[in-house]
């Protein structure tokens, strides 16, 4: 009785030296991935993020995380089969991330993010109107459970701002699905672009579109103002230098 019993103490003792290794390990990691973000070695990161994957498979951050740099590598690839594969990736991380948890908000946003970004490659009417309608309604979903989501109102915001501007081969995938166009307008595009202004001040992909909104309203000089701002705003992402670009020379335009 005794050697059974010792034998399952130290068997228990075991499992919970590996756990609280694995969890030691997968903290440094986290910790490792989110320096190499803030020196902007997006690939590096990701890289880390996967390998916490390795050790637990529903590690929520990490899904996120990896879902959100799979997107931003796969869009900046110039060859469409390359996009692919990274967009290919990041879905599947955010789905894993919303069977994780799919009450927290951030799961409802990486699926809004990911869609957003199918809608620019997809070529088929069928698959584009889905991808349009799932990215309203992740992003939509994701401000009802955290309603102070910058990210969720930018990519609700930018749908807005997209519907206006609809190409018509886009409006006739839109319709498609629909059956008709939904409701859209200026005014919800720089609501919601402005709610992600005020919940995360330094994201600098809002400002731009914030502006280009502002623009299309008649109104050069919230324009000018935003992108005056835009323009101090620090490199966050590995975008941003692009993005500062762009709004530096829109500014130019408008003085």
């Amino acid at each position: 009785m005794n050697k059974i019993f010792w034998k399952y103490f130290i068997a228990f003792g075991l499992i919970i030296i590996f756990k609280n290794t694995n969890a030691q390990k997968i903290d440094s990691l986290l910790k490792e991935a989110e320096k190499l973000e803030f020196k902007l070695k997006e690939v590096d990161a990701l890289n880390k993020y996967k390998e916490v994957l390795t050790i637990y498979g529903d590690n929520f951050k990490a899904l996120i995380k990896a879902s959100e740099l799979s997107i931003a590598i796969g869009a900046r690839l110039p060859a469409l089969k390359d996009k692919k594969l990274y967009f290919e990736s990041a879905n599947s991380f955010a789905n894993r991330a919303f069977s994780v948890d799919s009450s927290h908000a951030d799961a409802c946003y990486v699926i809004a993010l990911v869609n957003s970004n199918y809608i620019l490659i997809e070529k088929e009417n069928k698959a584009l109107g889905a991808y349009i309608n799932t990215t309203k309604q992740f992003a939509e979903k994701a401000i009802q459970l955290n309603n102070k989501h910058a990210k969720a109102h930018f990519i609700l915001g930018n749908w807005y701002l997209e519907m206006v501007n609809l190409s018509g081969l886009k409006k006739t995938a839109v319709k498609l699905f629909y059956g008709t166009l939904p409701k859209y307008s200026l005014e919800d595009a720089i609501k919601n672009l402005e709610l992600c202004r005020l919940y995360d001040q330094y994201y600098m992909i809002n400002y731009l579109q914030l502006a280009k909104a502002y623009i299309q309203d008649n109104n050069p000089t919230k324009a000018i103002e935003v992108l005056q701002k835009l323009k101090k705003l620090p490199l966050r992402t590995a975008d941003d230098a692009a993005i500062k670009e762009e709004g530096v020379s829109l500014l130019s335009s408008l003085q």
